[in-house]
C-alpha cells in the first residue's frame, strides 16, 4: 500500500471519530467533570509524553517532549444537561540534530498552547442529546506574536441512546487553522459497552496525545483498564520572528497507535501508562507568505508517557 493511500484511508477512518476536545476519557457523551444534578464539580487532568530520537528522511533526527495540563469545572441541571469550562496549557519541546534538511535548520524549539473550551450538552428527551463546544486557542513558539497565534472553532451534533450499552450520534466541527482554510471535521460519537469487560469509544483518550481517536478498552475489574487505539494528530503553530523565516508556521502531523494501562487510584482519580508508535509522521516549515521552505517525513517514532485524571 502506498504511503498516500495509507494516510488517506487512516484519515477517513479517524474522521468518523469525535475530536479530542469533546467530553473526556471516561465517557464519550458525559463529561467526567460535570457535577451531580444541581451542583458543581471540578477536574484536573494531564500528562507527559516523550518521543525518542526519530530519523528524518533527508538526514538528521529529532526528539520531542510533550506536557499537557487542563483544569476546569462543570455544572449539571440533570443527568443529560450540563455545561463545563476547561482551561488548558500544553508545552511541546523539539530537539533537532543533523547536517541536512530540517535537522540542520533547527526550525523550532519550544511551542506553547493555551486553550479555552466550553462544552455544553442538552437533553432533548430520554434518547436524544445535543452538544455544542466552542473553543479558542493560542499556539506559538516562544517569542511569537500572540495575536498571530490565535485560532478557534465550534463542534456540534447529536447523540442517540439506543440502550444502556450503546450511544451513537453524528456531528460536525469547524476549526480555523493558522494561514490555512478552516478544517471541517465529520464526527461520529460512539460509546459502546460490548460486554461487561469490553467497550469501544471515542473521546479525549489520552491527555498528552493530540487529535481525535478511537479506543478499544478491556476492564477486567474495577481497578484496572487496558486499551489500544489510534488517532490523528496535527499540531500547527506560529514561529518566532528570530530569523529570515520568522513569523512563519511549523507543522507536525502523524497517526499515533497506542496501548495504555490505567489504574484507578480511587473512584475519582486514575493514572495511565501509555506507549506506542508514531506512523506516517511529517514535519513542515512555511515562511510568513505560506511558501513551503522544507517538508520532510520521518521514520516510525516510539513514544512513552504517563497521564492522570482526577475529579473533585
Amino acid at each position: 500500500m502506498s504511503r498516500t493511500l495509507f494516510l488517506t484511508s487512516f484519515l477517513v477512518f479517524i474522521c468518523l471519530s469525535v475530536p479530542s476536545m469533546i467530553f473526556g476519557q471516561d465517557k464519550t457523551v458525559k463529561p467526567p467533570y460535570a457535577g451531580a444534578p444541581g451542583g458543581w464539580a471540578y477536574f484536573a487532568r494531564g500528562g507527559a509524553v516523550y518521543q525518542f530520537d526519530t530519523d528524518l528522511d533527508e538526514g538528521g533526527s529529532y526528539n520531542s517532549t510533550r506536557f499537557t495540563i487542563q483544569a476546569g469545572s462543570g455544572y449539571s441541571w440533570d443527568p443529560q444537561t450540563n455545561v463545563s469550562f476547561a482551561l488548558g496549557y500544553s508545552y511541546d519541546s523539539y530537539d533537532f540534530s543533523g547536517n541536512a534538511g530540517l535537522g540542520s535548520l533547527n526550525p523550532w524549539e519550544d511551542i506553547h498552547t493555551i486553550s479555552l473550551g466550553m462544552p455544553m450538552r442538552f437533553g432533548v428527551n430520554k434518547h436524544w442529546t445535543a452538544f455544542v463546544i466552542p473553543t479558542i486557542r493560542s499556539t506559538g513558539e516562544s517569542g511569537a506574536n500572540f495575536d498571530e497565534t490565535v485560532t478557534g472553532g465550534v463542534l456540534g451534533g447529536f447523540s442517540y441512546r439506543f440502550s444502556d450499552r450503546l450511544t451513537i450520534g453524528p456531528g460536525i466541527g469547524i476549526i480555523s487553522q493558522l494561514e490555512e482554510s478552516a478544517t471541517v471535521i465529520p464526527i461520529l460519537i460512539i460509546d459502546w459497552k460490548i460486554t461487561d469487560k469490553w467497550s469501544l469509544d471515542t473521546g479525549r483518550g489520552l491527555g498528552a496525545t493530540l487529535g481525535p481517536g478511537l479506543t478499544l478498552n478491556y476492564q477486567p475489574n474495577r481497578m484496572w483498564r487496558f486499551g489500544i487505539g489510534g488517532r490523528y494528530g496535527k499540531l500547527r503553530f506560529r514561529l518566532d520572528r528570530k530569523d529570515s523565516i520568522g513569523g512563519g508556521v511549523g507543522e507536525d502531523s502523524s497517526f499515533p497507535l497506542f496501548a495504555s494501562g490505567t489504574y484507578n487510584v480511587n473512584p475519582k482519580t486514575n493514572v495511565s501508562l501509555i506507549g506506542g508508535l508514531e506512523l506516517g509522521g511529517e514535519l513542515k516549515l512555511e515562511d510568513k507568505d505560506r511558501r513551503t521552505i522544507e517538508e520532510e517525513s520521518y521514520d516510525t517514532g516510539i513514544f512513552l508517557g504517563l497521564t492522570f485524571n482526577t475529579r473533585f
